[in-house]
């Protein structure tokens, strides 16, 4: 016999027992779903740092950013917190009442998404104003009224003006300023952010495998793109949070 046909023998008696001893226990992973499980569901760990179904947690230095405690007052007069919004799927916006540019396209699209889970006590939206001052409760009832804001989950609240800055400028990372040389002299971002049940805020990602962040509030769906070509997200932002309320 050629030399090279005992390599052939050698590699052939590996390859048998290798069937012997780890097929049966491979069979047996997948009968009990261990392999299916893993590869399958990445579960969120304690601090959310696996994301199911490629909604990725947002993370800043390493840790996943959670939603900071909260606490300030609706339109219907009702001291609204963070914890009131456990369990539930989420959207944050900031804006304010007297916004002449962007405010009521993003808010216009928010009760679109608002009457596709019309329904659902699991869903709501939580509204900032930016300019407490002059947005009281009764300025705040007569907007939600004029938008046909009727989710018993979407609060429009207002409060001390620094404690809403500061939420949105380190708790969210979403850029508030007052700027009298912008138009109604503030400036914010159009973004919108998803919270999901456990205050952790999600997104999904891009096609290089990168989280998106933020969603663009202020491309309706029926307009598709805006006059620079950049697409809509509301589509997509109602996508994920009807993944977000099957976890």
């Amino acid at each position: 016999m050629k030399k090279t046909n005992y390599s052939y023998v050698g590699i052939a008696f590996i390859i048998l027992v290798f069937g012997i001893i780890f097929v049966p226990r491979i069979v047996d992973a997948i009968k009990d779903k261990s392999i299916v499980k893993s590869d399958r569901l990445n579960k969120p760990t304690d601090n959310g740092k696996a994301a199911t179904n490629d909604l990725a947690f947002i993370e800043i230095n390493g840790k996943a950013r959670k939603v900071p405690p909260f606490g300030f007052v609706d339109q219907n007069g009702k001291t609204i917190k963070n914890t009131d919004f456990e369990g539930k799927v989420y959207v944050v916006e900031f804006f304010f009442t007297t916004c002449p540019t962007i405010c009521p396209r993003m808010n216009s699209n928010l009760v679109q998404i608002q009457n596709s889970f019309k329904d659902n006590d699991d869903f709501g939206i939580a509204s900032f104003t930016i300019n407490p001052e002059h947005d009281t409760v009764e300025i705040l009832k007569d907007y939600a009224r004029a938008y046909g804001i009727d989710h018993p989950n979407w609060h429009l609240m207002t409060g001390e003006e620094s404690q809403i800055y500061k939420l949105a400028n380190e708790g969210f990372n979403l850029y508030t300023a007052k700027d009298q040389d912008a138009e109604g002299g503030f400036e914010h971002s159009g973004n919108f952010a998803l919270i999901d049940k456990n205050g952790f805020i999600r997104s999904r990602k891009d096609a290089s495998g990168n989280p998106i962040i933020y969603y663009n509030g202020m491309i309706s769906e029926a307009e598709k793109t805006d006059e620079e070509g950049q697409e809509e997200q509301i589509s997509i932002l109602k996508e994920d949070i009807a993944q977000l309320l099957k976890e």
